[in-house]
């Protein structure tokens, strides 16, 4: 039985989460930790997860950038590993992240879907074949209660793209104030933020009279969390620190 502590767990997706967790039996979710500590579930959750003294073996965090710290301090010292789900995250809490991998399984994924990261290899080949002779832009659509612009996907789709290309593209957000024609070698990134919308990413390739567009639509938040209870499940399993992505999900299925 996996045993799994989550952070956020009050939250849209940890509601999410939990009604998937609830329905496998080979897991169970034995602690939740949240700011907003009410017991909506059938596990305890608190505030801070140092209050939590029972046993677990994999954390799920699916809340905001502030718990990192509190989290990575909990998992260090009980050699738990975490799955971390969350984005916008700093610099340093990136490389506080990588600094914990040393010690413990450490998992990241802008975006926990399986089909996002398919659509990523998909796009490593078309840098590759296409080259400089098409113009990349990317537009992402995300519901109005979201922080963080651009998404965390967005950057990675953009990676994705860029790690294949011949050269190193400049990244731009926008082109307000930006009066000139559009430079050779950049990757333009777009974001719209409204209503209840769960998460779209397209991806143009823009060449002389020809369109590629790859696209991929989330249509509810459950295909996030069973990607993240998919990771918790991988993850569980590993004995080596180190960090762990999507990727390494997908290779063992």
């Amino acid at each position: 039985m996996l045993k799994i502590g989550l952070c956020g767990c009050n939250g849209r997706m940890g509601k999410v989460i939990t009604d998937i967790v609830a329905k496998k039996e080979n897991m169970k979710i034995v602690a939740g930790f949240d700011a907003y500590t009410a017991k909506l579930a059938d596990y305890p959750v608190y505030a801070d997860p140092q209050e939590f003294s029972g046993a677990c073996d994999v954390v799920i965090d699916f809340s905001n950038p502030a718990s990192l710290d509190a989290l990575l301090t909990y998992c260090k010292a009980h050699k738990t590993p975490i799955v971390i789900c969350t984005t916008g995250h700093s610099k340093e809490q990136l490389d506080a992240m990588r600094a914990a991998s040393a010690e413990i399984p450490v998992f990241r994924s802008g975006n926990m879907s399986i089909g996002i990261n398919l659509m990523m290899d998909l796009l490593r080949k078309c840098g590759a074949v296409l080259g400089d002779g098409y113009d990349v832009e990317i537009t992402e659509k995300h519901h109005n209660q979201k922080l963080d612009a651009p998404s965390g996907t967005a950057i990675m789709l953009a990676d994705a793209v860029n790690e294949a290309l011949p050269y190193d593209a400049e990244y731009v957000y926008n082109r307000h104030d930006r009066r000139e024609k559009r430079p050779k070698h950049e990757i333009g990134m777009h974001c719209i933020r409204g209503g209840t919308i769960v998460g779209e990413h397209e991806v143009l390739f823009a060449g002389r009279d020809e369109l590629i567009e790859i696209r991929h639509v989330a249509l509810s938040r459950e295909v996030f969390a069973v990607g993240a209870v998919d990771a918790a499940a991988y993850l569980g399993s590993q004995t080596q620190p180190g960090m762990y992505d999507m990727s390494d999900v997908i290779a063992a299925k």
